[in-house]
């Protein structure tokens, strides 16, 4: 399925050296921690958009699981500016947070968003479906992605107006109304975007925005590295690593804006993703092996792994759910 939007393309697009992103990014990284609730108190943002390279810019959300203080952006809202429109990544968390971040678009360009494109079902990426929606902005999704939000959609919006109070005034569920199955390419201002599916990982419907003309691609949560990766029940880790090591390594992207976390490379999150399962399933392997059962897995070694935020939230969960994925693999 392809939509196409027509339009000029903006003159003289010149792509960062790695070198000048590097630098750029090292600046910003070292405050990458979950310990700080708000980097942004004037907005309900967590962080101002960063330009990661010319017409690309992501707010970068807490590494934290989602508080009040920090307004559920925990995740990163991207957005691409082309010479015809302006294509977003993840509605938000809430009516409130889609809000903050069009302020931010209108301070950038005078262009409009034309397509929000929801990186999974998860409550951040598209509880602030609405306010597009009422904007009268298609939003685009990936088929499993949009099952889940019509299933769970009210389950999750409880679980945002828990944390949100106030903060989540005027939110409601939206599913997206354009969705695709395997790839949907958006021809917009000169600039061919793809939202692509490259095969089961993180969560249902996980979607990646690759700009192959810009190397640039806007990973969603098949990536990790700041924060450790969390595992769901439904999660395929195997299946995870394949996709990863197979069509999302073959991208062969520059630039990875991931689904939480700075703007990186593909060295940086496969450290931080697929090495870490790799590490992961063998320790519970050589559990499983020497007849360990459940209640040992959660104490399998993780050590190497403490600096990312979210450690503690997650690593016992995680090891726990490969224990039961791999005991009857």
């Amino acid at each position: 399925m392809i939509r196409t939007a027509s339009g000029q393309s903006k003159s003289g697009h010149k792509l960062w050296g790695k070198t000048t992103l590097a630098i750029a990014l090292s600046a910003t990284t070292a405050f990458a921690s979950e310990d700080i609730a708000d980097k942004y108190p004037q907005s309900e943002l967590y962080d101002k958009p960063v330009e990661v390279i010319p017409g690309v810019y992501s707010a970068i959300g807490a590494t934290a699981p989602p508080t009040y203080e920090n307004a559920g952006h925990n995740n990163n809202l991207s957005f691409i500016v082309t010479g015809d429109g302006v294509v977003v990544i993840n509605g938000g968390a809430s009516v409130r947070l889609a809000a903050a971040l069009h302020d931010e678009i209108k301070a950038v360009t005078d262009q409009p968003v034309k397509l929000v494109i929801n990186e999974n079902g998860q409550g951040h990426a598209m509880l602030g479906n609405a306010y597009w929606a009422d904007l009268g902005v298609d939003i685009l999704a990936h088929a499993d992605a949009t099952h889940v939000v019509k299933e769970n959609g009210d389950f999750i919006l409880q679980g945002m107006q828990r944390y949100n109070r106030d903060r989540a005034e005027g939110t409601r569920v939206v599913p997206a109304n354009l969705s695709f199955d395997d790839k949907y390419v958006i021809e917009m201002g000169g600039v061919s975007i793809e939202a692509l599916h490259l095969g089961p990982a993180h969560d249902p419907g996980d979607v990646q925005v690759w700009i192959p003309s810009w190397d640039i691609v806007i990973a969603g949560d098949i990536a990790f590295h700041e924060r450790m990766p969390p595992i769901f029940a439904e999660t395929c880790t195997s299946c995870w690593i394949e996709t990863f090591e197979g069509p999302f390594s073959n991208l062969g992207a520059t630039y990875v804006i991931p689904g939480h976390g700075h703007p990186s490379n593909m060295a940086m999150v496969t450290k931080g993703t697929v090495d870490y399962l790799h590490d992961l399933r063998a320790k519970i392997g050589a559990h499983i092996d020497a007849g360990g059962d459940l209640a040992g897995a959660y104490y399998v070694d993780q050590e190497r792994w403490k600096h990312m935020d979210t450690f503690e939230e997650l690593a016992t969960k995680n090891a726990g759910r490969v224990y039961e994925e791999m005991e009857w693999e």
